[in-house]
């Protein structure tokens, strides 16, 4: 019996960077996976877009826009008639933790780097092109290829990242473990001295991807050292 596959189906998204080499990367990556993309580079152009198409599934916004910065151009997208899906945010455009607060109060669902490698691309926006079919985290993602070893019942197989958060990570994998299993997680993160152990369960599957790990326990030095390391290594790459 064949293995189940998630399909996910064609969506409309809109890269909004005022640098080209940012918006050409991003809409390689979703064109290679399928997906319909238009690029913008201003506030305006980018208003303009959302007003004529009848729906765009999610927008990748950077914040600094010209004739369109910040949180003034996202509360004016949110008085719309028509809503996008999903707004993901440039991790470089952000200034700071408050920020990420005021961002989520608005409706922002995620946050990528703009120089995510091509092959990162489509897994990094996975969760915010399939919703259905992902449990989505809104904290900041850091996109980082660890070694990790999971295990799951008598077997161990081990994975490299696609990214991490505070709340876990997602590995690639061409043999994801079904929804909701328990698993016992081990690895080190860049720079640290010691292995970090923890408890996670499967939070989504997409066979194309991987499948994503959210934490069950973690004891509280090992979250305390996550949480520095994703905090500073989210801001490290932010735009003047």
């Amino acid at each position: 019996m064949g293995s189940t596959r998630t399909i996910v189906a064609v969506k409309t998204v809109v890269v909004a960077d005022d640098t080209a080499f940012v918006r050409d990367r991003f809409k390689t990556a979703l064109e290679r996976g399928g997906h319909q993309t238009v690029t913008v580079r201003t506030g305006p152009e980018l208003l303009l877009k959302l007003r004529q198409d009848q729906h765009v599934d999610l927008i990748v916004l950077d914040l600094r826009l010209p004739q369109g910065n910040g949180l003034a151009l996202l509360k004016a997208i949110r008085k719309l008639e028509r809503q996008p899906g999903a707004i993901v945010v440039f991790s470089g455009t952000i200034a700071n933790a408050q920020e990420v607060r005021q961002l989520t109060s608005l409706g922002v669902s995620g946050y990528v780097n703009e120089y995510t490698a091509v092959q990162h691309i489509l897994p990094s926006l996975a969760p915010h092109l399939a919703p259905e079919h992902h449990n989505r985290r809104s904290s900041p993602r850091v996109v980082l290829g660890i070694p990790v070893s999971y295990r799951f019942g008598n077997t161990i197989a081990a994975a490299l990242t696609l990214n991490v958060s505070q709340g876990g990570f997602a590995v690639r994998t061409t043999s994801p473990l079904p929804v909701g299993t328990p698993v016992k997680t081990r690895f080190r993160l860049p720079g640290a001295t010691i292995e970090t152990l923890a408890e996670a369960r499967v939070a989504w599957v997409d066979h194309r991807v991987g499948m994503g790990l959210q934490f069950t326990k973690v004891d509280a030095a090992a979250q305390a050292a996550i949480d520095q390391f994703i905090e500073a290594r989210f801001f490290s790459n932010r735009k003047a």
